[in-house]
């Protein structure tokens, strides 16, 4: 069976190589409008689901990952930076606080035969941080393409006082979690997914 990896980022295929399966990856591109109303993890599941469905809309004996990853503060959810500017009010808005961090999952069997979704929330506490370290950081280039503004696994990581949960679901992927997941999908067991 092939399994197939819904996603642009680097750093799930990072993530999923871990588990040392063979994957492929599909460029899957979906409309990332939030709804009215609808909250954080609704919409990080919606937006899995609908990579996974669309990855899957044309495989045939084949299981899809879809995987979607936000940042939360005060239910607000921080996406990725339009520009230097927005990255500093976003670090801004969580340097000395909590926030969490939420990835949804979706595992599409088959186009659809069997489907297995899920949220992972990782709590994410941040130091404070000087205006001058917050225009540093920036001046990087690290924030401008991460949501939250910042990336735990590089130089984000001078930032992160603590964390609660699984430290690879705020990368983007949650890999014992879905380790678990496949193994009762493809196998109906929890003892293993078979290496390449």
């Amino acid at each position: 069976m092939e399994i197939i990896l819904a996603s642009q980022s680097p750093r799930r295929r990072e993530l999923l190589k871990k588990m040392d399966i063979s994957f492929s990856v599909r460029n899957i591109d979906i409309s990332e409008e939030i709804y009215n109303e609808e909250n954080p993890q609704d919409y990080v599941l919606r937006m899995a689901e609908t990579k996974a469905a669309e990855g899957a809309r044309t495989e045939k004996n084949a299981l899809v990952i879809g995987a979607d990853t936000i940042v939360c503060i005060d239910n607000e959810i921080l996406g990725k930076p339009k520009d230097k500017e927005d990255a500093a009010k976003i670090l801004n808005k969580i340097q000395g606080r909590k926030h969490f961090v939420f990835t949804g999952v979706s595992l599409n069997l088959d186009n659809g035969e069997k489907v297995v979704s899920f949220i992972e929330k990782t709590e994410v506490i941040f130091a404070k941080m000087s205006q001058e370290e917050i225009l540093n950081y920036i001046e990087t280039g690290e924030p401008m393409d991460k949501a939250g503004a910042y990336g735990i696994q590089d130089k984000g990581a001078l930032f992160v006082k603590s964390i609660n949960g699984c430290f690879y679901n705020v990368m983007g992927l949650p890999v014992r979690r879905i380790y678990e997941e496949l193994n009762i999908l493809i196998k109906g067991e929890e003892n293993g997914v078979e290496s390449k």
